[in-house]
């Protein structure tokens, strides 16, 4: 467990490093490689150190603004298994942080769900989310139950607000400079699940939790110049009580995932300063 939980306003040094950092996932170890090419959304060619190509997975269907970069170093995990097409998964991409420092970003979309979960059951977000006696994976709910939710939690009977916690988490690899976007194209899905999260209230609590799989960024807003209507939305959502928790990452070529506390929250993507998080904070 970590020794403490870091405070969302206390002030965040990217460089320093952070004194609650904490393993909170570890997947073993990766082979690292150059991205040759990516193709059919779904696959890469990667060569490998040894200069030997394969062909990897690559869960992240979108666009990958500012992480795919061909020429590019990437760290592949190696799984094979009669059930899987490839043995090969795109896990990580190097990119250069904002003073040109080279940062490894966590790009298998299939990843979050579980690096959020083990942080829950890690008690890093104990302090906002309060006290959790049990987490249920991707539960139906919203209009006529035809979404899933990511995490359905539900508090201890101690807790002080025992209402049900409905927690979406959107991966978060977009940034200018230190500051986390999300998305970096249009998302209809993402402006469902937001009106679907301000629909739980207030007989639940309604979490956005964008989970910022880079160790360098330091605050996160809606990307508004990739999806302006998803940014209204995420505004009217804060309003009505939608609570918002960036959670910041850093990866590993061990496979290892370091929780590394929250990132402040701006409404809007070109907002000059961090302002404070306003969000629930359990007692």
């Amino acid at each position: 467990m970590p020794q403490s939980s870091p405070s969302p306003n206390d002030p965040i040094s990217a460089e320093a490093e952070p004194l609650s950092a904490f393993t909170v996932l570890r997947q073993g170890p990766l082979v690292e490689g150059v991205l040759r090419r990516r193709y059919k959304r779904f696959l890469a060619d990667v060569e490998l150190e040894d200069g030997s190509m394969v062909t990897a997975h690559c869960a992240n269907t979108g666009p990958m603004t500012g992480v795919l970069v061909p020429g590019g170093r990437v760290r592949l995990r190696h799984a094979p298994s009669p059930s899987r097409k490839l043995a090969w998964t795109w896990e990580q991409a190097e990119v250069n942080d904002a003073a040109g420092q080279p940062v490894w970003v966590g790009i298998n979309t299939a990843l979050p769900n579980r690096v959020v979960q083990a942080s829950i059951e890690a008690k890093c977000l104990e302090p906002w989310l309060g006290p959790i006696e049990s987490i249920r994976r991707e539960v139906p709910y919203g209009t006529g139950r035809r979404s899933r939710i990511d995490l359905l939690l539900q508090p201890t009977a101690t807790a002080l607000d025992p209402r049900p916690i409905y927690l979406e988490v959107k991966n978060t690899t977009w940034c200018r400079g230190r500051r986390a976007l999300f998305p970096d194209t249009v998302t209809e899905r993402g402006q469902k699940h937001l009106r679907e999260l301000i629909g739980v209230l207030p007989e639940a609590r309604a979490v956005l939790v964008p989970c910022l799989s880079r160790g360098d960024l330091t605050d996160f807003a809606p990307g508004d110049s990739a999806d302006p209507l998803y940014g209204e939305l995420f505004r009217q959502a804060r309003a009505a009580g939608v609570e918002v928790l960036p959670c910041r990452y850093r990866f590993s070529r061990d496979g290892a995932v370091d929780w590394l506390g929250l990132a402040q929250v701006l409404n809007h993507e070109d907002a000059e300063a961090a302002e404070p998080l306003a969000t629930h904070r359990a007692p």
